[in-house]
């Protein structure tokens, strides 16, 4: 299997500008599919290299889907940029096509590997009653003729069956698994990233015995990893952490996190919203478009204000530049593995780190706003887990 190439480096230290200047220095022999979650990147990556002549996969009068476009676009030899959503569906017949094209594949960012699938309980009790598909060792396995189903209603159960992802715990959780062969396919792979150790996707390649090697980026070329090569010291003094009375809220280490905040009065809620609102308008004094903040979307609303609101960012946002002019940051969440995610990987003998993992999405998030430029930030973090992880980062102590 292609060994991967994981470039580790800190949010703006020139990942990107990396690939791309990889993409210019390129053999005409060599093909390329750029992965990146937002769109905005795709045209930046079309207009940067025109010399690729990058194609965005898209629904026309002859592919009725992004995905068949795709397929189709591979099959004619062309460079393709595209998003996270539609590399994360692929099937057996993109695999076949890919590994027969000879692509080089650039993965900007980490891509949901294990997640929830789309599929009705009810329908896997059925499937199961008529013997269409049996589970061992936890995965679903599709065993119908083909003469008793070709297709229909069951097509995205069967789809994923037959590529080995789908998995059935506990008579309710299903589990897709993005299909490991797919890393087979490629002549060579690069993830750009930071804190690979703590992504999911470590665990997976961990999990399906993936060959990885870590490396980083100094002045523009790869380099062995070193993490002293970070400089958290100086990035640390740019961040000013909230130190007062509004953290009171998150005290006990679930502070913040999913079922924490579910479990929240109305009262409670409104009360860390004032918090959000003071810390806003009398500790910063900001202006309402300086500031940027997140909690998790089920409470966004809850938790809104005057002065801040139309500044909100999902809390799993990753390489977007969008933010970059934003000084004044209120992350009011703590992440917890789902456990259902985390069921799968114990069950296969994999031990997640959740504090890693926390610790990886916030300093994501953080990277969004002025700090990926060199300037200071102030920040409201009122989960005291959350500043605990952020302080043992700088300490190199995770």
């Amino acid at each position: 299997m292609t060994k991967v190439q994981i470039l580790d480096a800190p949010m703006g230290s020139g990942k990107t500008t990396y690939a791309f200047n990889r993409f210019k220095n390129a053999s005409p022999l060599e093909r390329f599919i750029y992965i990146t979650p937002f769109l905005a990147e795709i045209e930046r990556a079309i207009a940067e290299v025109p010399e690729l002549n990058f194609r965005q996969p898209s629904i026309n009068g002859t592919d009725t889907s992004k995905l068949a476009n795709l397929k189709r676009l591979i099959e004619d030899g062309h460079n393709i940029a595209a998003t996270h959503r539609l590399f994360e569906m692929a099937d057996d017949e993109l695999r076949e096509l890919l590994a027969a094209n000879h692509y080089v594949l650039v993965l900007d960012e980490v891509i949901n590997v294990i997640d929830k699938a789309r599929v009705s309980p009810s329908d896997m009790r059925l499937l199961r009653e008529k013997e269409y598909i049996r589970i061992e060792n936890n995965r679903v396995i599709w065993q119908a003729p083909a003469d008793i189903y070709e297709y229909g209603v069951f097509d995205d159960i069967r789809l994923l069956s037959e590529a080995g992802t789908l998995y059935y715990y506990r008579k309710k959780y299903l589990i897709y698994a993005f299909p490991p062969s797919i890393f087979d396919t490629f002549v060579e792979i690069y993830v750009l990233t930071y804190l690979f150790d703590a992504q999911l996707m470590r665990y997976y390649f961990d999990l399906y015995s993936i060959p990885y090697e870590v490396k980083s980026l100094q002045d523009g070329e790869i380099v062995d990893y070193d993490v002293r090569r970070e400089n958290r010291e100086g990035l640390r003094k740019l961040i000013n952490v909230y130190d007062g009375a509004y953290n009171d809220h998150g005290d006990i280490p679930t502070s913040f996190s999913k079922g924490w905040l579910s479990r929240r009065s109305d009262d409670e809620l409104e009360a860390i919203k004032n918090s959000i609102y003071s810390y806003v308008h009398y500790v910063t004094k900001a202006k309402s478009s300086d500031v940027l903040w997140t909690v998790l979307q089920d409470f966004r609303h809850d938790l809104s204000g005057k002065g801040y609101t139309k500044g909100f960012l999902a809390v799993n946002a990753r390489a977007t530049n969008e933010y970059k002019d934003k000084t004044v940051l209120i992350y009011a969440y703590s992440r917890y593995m789902n456990p259902t995610e985390n069921s799968f990987f114990q069950e296969n003998g994999i031990r997640v780190s959740e504090d890693k993992l926390a610790l990886s999405d916030m300093l994501q998030w953080i990277w969004r706003s002025n700090i990926r430029e060199g300037g200071e930030i102030q920040i409201y973090i009122p989960s005291r887990r959350m500043r605990s992880l952020l302080e043992q980062w700088a300490n190199y102590e995770i």
